[in-house]
C-alpha cells in the first residue's frame, strides 16, 4: 500500500456522474435513470458509490443527474441525509444548459457545465466517479496513491483475463504505473508489466487536481469535434501533452472485513444485472451485502420483518426460501424461493414456485404460479397459475427477453391470468 501525507477529507469534493440512460437494461429504465435501478432487495444501484465514499470519510458530494432523475433525486433526498454541523453534504445537480442551449453532451461536459460548483467549493481535489458500477473501495488508498505519485489525474483500473479485454478501455502503463496510451475495445489489448495474462480495464473512476481538471475542461469546451467524453477526449490528450496521468490497480484496494477485493461489475445489461444478483444469493457471495465493517447504506424504511407461513407437508403447502435473499415486509405464504432476490413487501402465494429471478418491491406471485429466470419491476401482480419463463416464444410476444432469455416484466405491468 503506498503511504503518502494523509489529506484533509474538506479539500475533497466528489462528483458522482448519474445521468446515464442505461438502455441496455431494457424495461428497467424506461422510468429512472441506470444508477437509480434497485438492486439487491432493499438498495439502488447508486448507493454503491456513496457508501464507498461515505465509508472512506469523504462526504462532501455533488450527484449529477440528466436523464429520467425524478426517482434518483427523491431517493438521494430522502435516503441520504449527512450532517450539515459537520459540512456534509450529498445533494444532486441537475442537468441546467448553464453553459448553452444544449444538455451533457458527454461525461467531461457534465463536469464542465457544473465547473461553477468546484469554484464554489475551492477543493484541492476532485474524485469523479460513474454511478451505476458494483464494487467495494477504500477510496483513501487510492488518493494516497494519487498523492504519492505527484499525479494530474489518477485513473481506477481493475486487471482483466487478456482474452475478455477486448471488450473494454485498456491502459498501457510503464513499470511506474504512468499511463503511455488508451485503447479502447481492441484486439490485442496490453498486457499489464509483469502479468502478461492480464490487462488493466478503466473503471471509469478518476481523481483529479483540481488544477488540472479545470485547465484540462476549459480547453476541450473550445475544441470543435470533441466528444467532450473523458475516456474518449480529456484523458488521452492529457497523456499526449505529457501530464502525470497514472493507473490505480483497483485489486490492491484493501477493504475492512473484506478477505479479497477484486469484485466488479458494470451491470449495464440485463445479463450483467441478473448475474450480480445470482452472484448476492450464493453461499460465500464475491460482493458481500452483510460486511458490516463496510456497509452498503441506504434509506430506512419501517417495513416489519419477513414472514414465512403454512407448513401442510400433506398438500405440498410450505413457505420456504433457499439460496435466496427475502427484503423486509415479504410474506412467503406457503409457496416456494430458490436462487432469488425479493425487494421489499413481496407476497409469495400458496404452492406458487419462484426461481433463479430477481422480484423488486411490492410484486404479488399468486397461487400455482411459476417464475423461472425473471426479472420482475415493481408493483406487479403475478395472477394464480401463470408461467413466467417456461415458453420464451410466447414471452417475447408481451414481454422484453433478452438474448440470454431473462424475461423482464415492466413496472405495474397487467398481466392476464393465463401468463
Amino acid at each position: 500500500m503506498v503511504t503518502s501525507r494523509p489529506v484533509d477529507p474538506s479539500q475533497v469534493l466528489v462528483m458522482v456522474l448519474a445521468g446515464g440512460e442505461g438502455r441496455r437494461l431494457g424495461p428497467l429504465t424506461l422510468d429512472r435513470a441506470k444508477p437509480a435501478v434497485p438492486f439487491g432487495g432493499r438498495y439502488r444501484i447508486v448507493d454503491v458509490v456513496l457508501s464507498n465514499f461515505v465509508n472512506s470519510g469523504y462526504t462532501r458530494i455533488k450527484v449529477l443527474t440528466q436523464y429520467k432523475s425524478a426517482s434518483l433525486e427523491e431517493h438521494i433526498a430522502r435516503a441520504w441525509r449527512l450532517s450539515p454541523m459537520l459540512d456534509s453534504f450529498i445533494e444532486t445537480i441537475p442537468a441546467q444548459q448553464r453553459t448553452g442551449k444544449s444538455w451533457f453532451k458527454g461525461s467531461a461536459d457534465a463536469v464542465f457545465q457544473c465547473l461553477h460548483v468546484i469554484t464554489d467549493e475551492e477543493p484541492e481535489y476532485v474524485a469523479i466517479f460513474g454511478g451505476d458500477h458494483i464494487y467495494k473501495m477504500d477510496v483513501r488508498q487510492m488518493m494516497a496513491h494519487h498523492v504519492a505519485k505527484s499525479a494530474d489525474v489518477t485513473i481506477a483500473a481493475v486487471p482483466v483475463p487478456i482474452d475478455e479485454a477486448r471488450q473494454f478501455g485498456v491502459l498501457e502503463v510503464d513499470e511506474e504505473g504512468r499511463i503511455l496510451a488508451f485503447h479502447e475495445k481492441v484486439q490485442d489489448p496490453p498486457p499489464m508489466p509483469g502479468r502478461p495474462d492480464m490487462a488493466l480495464a478503466s473503471m471509469g473512476n478518476y481523481i483529479f487536481n483540481t488544477d488540472a481538471l479545470v485547465r484540462c475542461l476549459e480547453e476541450d469546451a473550445a475544441i470543435e469535434g470533441s466528444r467532450h467524453d473523458f475516456g474518449h477526449d480529456i484523458l488521452p490528450r492529457m497523456v499526449q501533452t505529457g501530464q502525470r496521468v497514472f493507473v490505480y490497480d483497483f485489486q490492491t484496494n484493501e477493504v475492512p472485513g473484506e478477505v479479497a477485493n477484486s469484485y466488479w461489475r458494470d451491470i449495464g445489461t440485463v445479463e450483467s444485472y441478473f448475474a450480480a444478483h445470482i452472484d448476492l444469493v450464493s453461499t460465500q457471495p464475491q460482493f458481500n451485502v452483510y460486511n458490516r465493517y463496510w456497509p452498503i447504506r441506504t434509506g430506512i424504511t419501517h417495513d416489519p420483518p419477513a414472514k414465512f407461513v403454512f407448513r401442510d407437508t400433506a398438500q405440498d403447502r410450505v413457505g420456504t426460501a433457499t439460496e435466496s435473499i427475502v427484503s423486509l415486509g415479504c410474506i412467503i405464504s406457503g409457496g416456494r424461493i430458490h436462487r432469488t432476490v425479493l425487494g421489499s413487501r413481496c407476497r409469495v402465494n400458496s404452492f406458487s414456485e419462484v426461481e433463479d429471478s430477481v422480484l423488486l418491491d411490492n410484486v404479488t406471485v399468486g397461487r400455482h404460479a411459476k417464475v423461472r429466470r425473471a426479472i420482475i419491476d415493481k408493483d406487479v401482480e403475478i395472477p394464480p397459475g401463470a408461467c413466467i419463463g417456461f415458453d420464451l416464444d410466447r414471452d417475447r410476444r408481451r414481454w422484453y427477453v433478452s438474448e440470454a432469455g431473462i424475461v423482464v416484466i415492466p413496472k405495474r405491468a397487467k398481466i392476464d391470468p393465463e401468463g
